[in-house]
Formats: structure tokens, sequence, C-alpha cells
């Protein structure tokens, strides 16, 4: 209600002036055209004229008949002011047309209207650099989408990889014992069921924004954990002849989003199997102190030049081009690494020299 009032008093305002501007010019017009002809009546009447002059019969002619010249003089400026007047809002109406063409797609560039307008300009300037927010947000917004769609497909691989590569070993090893067996069976049941929490997931997506999550804090013992994980990665790890060896003292108990962390570890052991030369051996070492525990992934590979380590957490980035996206992932298992950690209120760095790869993770100790 009140902008529609502001709307028509900004209105009025315009009319007003246009008003106030056209009865002005006719009164201008009015006294001038009475000045001009007293001027020109007082400099004729100085002058000697002879009554054979073409001028003088024109002047005489112009006195006879001087309310008939005075009327149409004031009568054809009249019809000019209020034309000019009359056209001024249909030229006011073609600026807004231009200017609403400009708001259809809107750019950098101002628009400009009329002094008269500088109100409507402003609107209209404002309006403009909304819809340029809006669609750089709707942008932003839609890309967002696409990447955590393309997150969760990529952590749909690790629990795949590894009920594919148990189903594999119970298929090819004949003589594995029950006992091992049941324990392979179950480890692929595990990730079947974590694939299903995945897709939910993925279904949410409209609700799921990294920037928001919520962490849910717990107490986990991470030497048991980093041990699970050792032994799930097992059948990755024989198919590259690469050995694990973890160093952690026993019991090590950190708090935090189990689930999430979990992410952080299962995405950089993968990388380290990826990028690890064959028949190498991949080192985790695990220390803590009174205020961090500092986590290292350490595995052989080629060095890893300067330019290449200041991009590596970035979105899609890849360290091997050549690389298909079923063996060496679509570019975002370090970045995910890095959203979660920072989550954590943790650091995560990378260095690479002699053919040594080596991934550091800092978390505070809650």
């Amino acid at each position: 209600m009140n902008r529609t009032k502001s709307k028509r008093s900004y209105n009025s305002r315009i009319i007003r002036n246009i008003v106030f501007k056209y009865f002005l010019s006719l009164i201008i017009f009015f006294f001038a055209f009475i000045f001009l002809i007293m001027m020109l009546w007082s400099f004729c009447s100085r002058l000697t004229w002879h009554q054979n002059n073409p001028i003088y019969i024109v002047l005489i002619y112009i006195r006879e008949y001087i309310l008939v010249f005075a009327g149409l003089t004031l009568i054809m400026g009249g019809i000019f002011i209020t034309y000019h007047f009359m056209a001024r809002p249909l030229w006011y109406l073609d600026e807004v047309i231009i200017a609403s063409e400009k708001l259809a797609n809107p750019g950098n560039e101002q628009i400009i209207l009329p002094e008269d307008m500088k109100n409507i300009q402003d609107r209209m300037n404002l309006i403009r650099e909304t819809a340029l927010r809006n669609a750089s947000l709707a942008k932003e917004a839609e890309q967002r989408k696409n990447d955590l769609i393309i997150y969760l497909a990529h952590d749909l691989k690790t629990p795949l990889t590894s009920v594919i590569g148990y189903l594999t070993l119970l298929r090819d090893e004949r003589q594995i014992s029950e006992e091992l067996q049941e324990k392979y069976l179950s480890i692929s049941l595990g990730k079947a069921e974590r694939l299903e929490e995945l897709i939910n997931e993925f279904f949410e997506i409209t609700r799921f924004n990294l920037s928001n999550i919520t962490l849910q804090y717990s107490k986990v013992n991470l030497t048991r954990l980093f041990e699970q994980l050792v032994f799930e990665f097992r059948p990755m790890l024989i198919g590259k002849g690469l050995e694990c060896k973890l160093e952690a003292a026993p019991g090590l108990v950190l708090k935090c989003d189990v689930d999430k962390i979990q992410r952080v570890f299962d995405n950089l052991l993968r990388n380290a199997v990826f990028y690890s030369f064959e028949d190498s051996v991949i080192n985790i070492q695990v220390l803590q102190d009174k205020k961090e525990v500092s986590i290292k992934f350490i595995n052989h590979g080629d060095t890893i030049p300067a330019e290449k380590l200041e991009r590596i957490f970035e979105q899609f980035y890849r360290l091997d081009t050549s690389r298909s996206s079923q063996s060496g992932g679509a570019g975002l298992g370090l970045a995910i690494a890095k959203e979660i950690v920072e989550l954590h209120n943790g650091t995560i760095t990378a260095k690479s020299e002699d053919e040594i790869i080596e991934f550091n993770v800092k978390l505070p100790v809650l």
C-alpha cells in the first residue's frame, strides 16, 4: 500500500513539474513576444522611412493588422509549446521502454533517463542490479547442485569398489575358510548398506549443502578405525602389490563426526593407492598431543610438481588427466577431504619431493 502511494506521489510530481513548465513557458513566451514587439516598434519609430521603401510598406501593412499578426504568432507559439510538452510524456515513455528492454537482458551498463525521471532511473538500476545478483545466485546454486551430485557420485565409488573386490575374492579363491568368507561377506554387506545410505542422500540432494552441514560429534577409537580401513582396502592393495603399514598407538580416541572423517581417510588412502608405484609401501602415521591429532599418509609415487600441489585441493582437478574416472576419480576426493577437515576446524596439507608424496591432516582435540 505504501509503495503504491509512493509511486502515485512520484507520478504526480512529474505531472506537476510538466504542467508548471508548460505554463511557465507560455508566460515567458507571451512576455518575450510583447517585449520584442515594443523593442521593434521603438527601433522602427526612430528611423526615417520613404513611402516607396518595401520594408516601410510591409511594416505599415503589419501595423494595420497588428492584432491578427500578433494573435497568429501567439497561437503558433502556443501550439508549438503545447506540442512540445504533450510530446514529452511520450518521449519519456519511449525512454522507459528502451530501458525496460535493457532490464530484460541486464548488463553492466547503467540505465540513464532524463533528469526529470532520476527517481525512476535509480529504481530501474536497482532492479537491474537485483536481477544481475539473482542471476548470479541462480547460476551459483545450479553449480553447487551439480557439484553435490558429482560429490555423491564420487562417494559411491569407494564402497562399490570394496563390494566388487571382496565378491571377486570370494569367486576366485575357492580355498578361503568359512570364517574368512563370513568376514568378507560381512564387509560387503556393510559397504552395500553404505551405498544405500549414499543413494538416499542423492535423492535428498535439494536439502544437502556442504556449506550448511551439521556435524554429529561422537568419540571414535582412531586406531581401530584405521585398522578397519586398511583391512577394507586389502583387495585394492593386493591388486598393485602394495603394503600398508599403520603406525598408531593403541586406543587413540578422537571426538569428531565419524562418518565424515571416515570419508576423508577413505579418499586419502584411495588417492595413495592410485598414485603409488607398484610393490611399494604406504605408511599411515597417527600422532596425538594435548592440542591436536596429526595423521600422515605417505606413499611412493611420481613427484608432484609445485604448481600442481598448489591446485591439488581444487574441485575437479586431477593430477593425471590420462586416468579414466574409473581409475583416477573425478578430481573431487581431495576437495571433499578439505571441505570436511575445515568444517572440523582442522587443516590438510600436501607435499612431494624425491618421489615421496605426503598428506598431513591435523584435527583439534576436543
